[in-house]
């Protein structure tokens, strides 16, 4: 019946056809491990929210795809409208220090840097404006390139990236899929937000390359990683695996950068999980780790200024570092309990979840 009570006339008559058999990528084992992991860490930090990511980088196949609070889908109803989004493809958050390796790589694919060149890094930097701090207080020292990585000195990161200029890093922003959705086969993929060049100000190379002012999805941010560990090309991810019994083309992807940049860049994020730097208490026996730790702040939607205790903690890395075979991002969202720092909170999860999954898929250690 209509909103009058009057009765609908239904005048074509379709008979129902089954549905072709759809076989996603998902792994149930490392989804169920990933899940497990990410509740921990919600039982650890009480975080807002939280969500993870494993992939092939190869192939871009999606082997797990979680998040935190978890929804009963039997019971939808019984959650919160904002639990329900699937935060992996739907959350638009500004990367912070996980975007210095977009920073550097590009940088390095112009020849403006070489892993070894050096940067005399202050613990604060004046850019227009803007006073930009490095975490801790220092006195001036001597970093490279793989330092700046390593240690995340967002002092030195600026300086890389007005190395390339507003123009130049703002081609590399595009050139690695941001500000587009990345072609998941998924419902709500956001775009993030990327800063268009003619809306830079004097200050925005002083936060844009440490992962400020821009708003990215941990898809995105998985994708692009995923570049760099698979030698340079950009290709949607998926999750669709096959079809009726057959399965779907690989996307070609695109290069972005050299075979060449991307191992150096495999390299240099060795270090971050070394002695020395950023996600040093991280390890797999037998395994290489490679990876970026991010620590951002959020904007507060009240005041629009960055709140002082409102962060987002991430990691994103892969194993092996030199020929990687499995990829993970772990997102979370407002941490509010013993850590709010990435290679405390996000981090730790990320070895978690790869120390399952990497013997389990017979990845031989290297």
């Amino acid at each position: 019946s209509d909103a009058r009570g009057q009765p609908v006339s239904i005048t074509e008559v379709h008979p129902e056809q089954a549905g072709t058999p759809i076989s996603l990528t998902l792994d149930s084992n490392i989804q169920q491990r990933t899940e497990q992991v990410l509740g921990a860490v919600g039982r650890v930090f009480n975080p807002k929210d939280a969500t993870a990511i494993v992939m092939d980088p190869n192939s871009g196949s999606i082997l797990a795809m979680a998040n935190w609070p978890e929804v009963n889908p039997n019971d939808p109803g019984a959650s919160p409208a904002g639990d329900l989004e699937n935060r992996a493809v739907g959350f638009a958050y500004e990367p912070g220090s996980t975007f210095k390796a977009i920073t550097v790589s590009g940088a390095l694919q112009q020849g403006l840097v070489t892993p070894e060149t050096p940067f005399d890094v202050p613990d604060q930097i004046q850019v227009a404006d803007r006073t930009i701090h490095d975490d801790t207080e220092h006195p001036e020292e001597t970093l490279t390139t793989s330092q700046v990585l390593a240690q995340s000195s967002n002092v030195g990161a600026i300086k890389i990236g007005m190395l390339e200029g507003a123009s130049g890093f703002n081609g590399w922003v595009h050139r690695f899929g941001f500000g587009a959705p990345t072609g998941v086969e998924l419902p709500g993929e956001e775009r993030g937000a990327v800063l268009g060049l003619d809306r830079y100000s004097g200050s925005s190379m002083g936060n844009l390359p440490i992962g400020q002012g821009e708003l990215v999805t941990p898809i995105q941010m998985a994708s692009a990683y995923s570049a760099i560990a698979n030698g340079g090309i950009l290709r949607a991810p998926h999750i669709v695996g096959s079809v009726g019994g057959r399965a779907e083309p690989l996307p070609a992807g695109h290069r972005v950068i050299s075979t060449a940049t991307a191992a150096a860049l495999r390299r240099m994020l060795q270090g971050v999980l070394a002695p020395g730097g950023t996600a040093s208490e991280v390890s797999i026996p037998g395994y290489q780790l490679a990876g970026k730790t991010g620590t951002a702040q959020k904007v507060d939607p009240v005041t629009g200024q960055y709140s002082e205790h409102a962060y987002v903690a991430s990691f994103i890395g892969f194993a092996p570092a030199s020929d990687p075979k499995l990829l993970c991002a772990v997102i979370v969202d407002e941490p509010q309990a013993g850590s709010i720092y990435g290679g405390t909170v996000a981090a730790p999860a990320f070895g978690q979840i790869m120390s399952f999954a990497l013997p389990y898929l017979g990845i031989p250690p290297g």
